[in-house]
């Protein structure tokens, strides 16, 4: 097992970041990307400490037989008139889409390869080390901004981006 090396950044909220912060991780953890952190865990942490118990509580009810419905409370949303937005234009061809990895290499050449969507994947395709995970934000930071770049330490084969490239999604973990 890998130790982690603990930094501590200094912001407002004396937030810690358990995880080495090599060379170019600062520009994706800015202390204005922390203080963001920190301002949703202040607002969102007791809602999902409940969402946490009740999610026990239900599991605890399944076990004991009860059968899966849908929530009384959410009936007028079910019965309501609705529809969700229009689907963007980019994203109403999908017959060749494309999901990989986030590493450097793989997100410029999936994006050149023709498909016309490239879902970058933090989730199936991705080992989620602290530093693949940083790493991948790094290169869809710069895959976003049309800066991002590769040249192979062998071969010295350059990669970059074509002018027209798939639409990129992200996959989350």
């Amino acid at each position: 097992m890998q130790a982690i090396a603990v930094q501590q950044i200094e912001t407002q909220e004396n937030i810690m970041v358990l995880g080495s912060m090599t060379q170019g991780f600062e520009s994706i953890l800015t202390p204005e990307a922390l203080e963001f952190l920190s301002a949703l865990h202040k607002h969102f942490d007791a809602r999902r400490q409940s969402l946490l118990s009740n999610r026990s509580k239900r599991l605890r009810a399944l076990e004991r037989g009860e059968r899966p419905n849908f929530l009384s409370e959410t009936e007028a949303i079910r019965q309501g008139n609705w529809c969700v937005a229009p689907i963007p234009a980019d994203l109403l061809d999908r017959r060749v889409e494309i999901t990989g990895p986030v590493d450097r290499k793989m997100i410029i050449n999936a994006l050149n390869s023709g498909a016309k969507v490239f879902m970058a994947d933090f989730e199936d395709s991705n080992s989620p080390s602290w530093d693949n995970n940083m790493q991948g934000q790094i290169n869809l930071r710069d895959a976003i901004n049309r800066t991002i770049e590769y040249t192979h330490p062998v071969s010295g084969k350059y990669y970059s981006l074509n002018d027209k490239t798939a639409t990129l999604m992200v996959r989350p973990r």
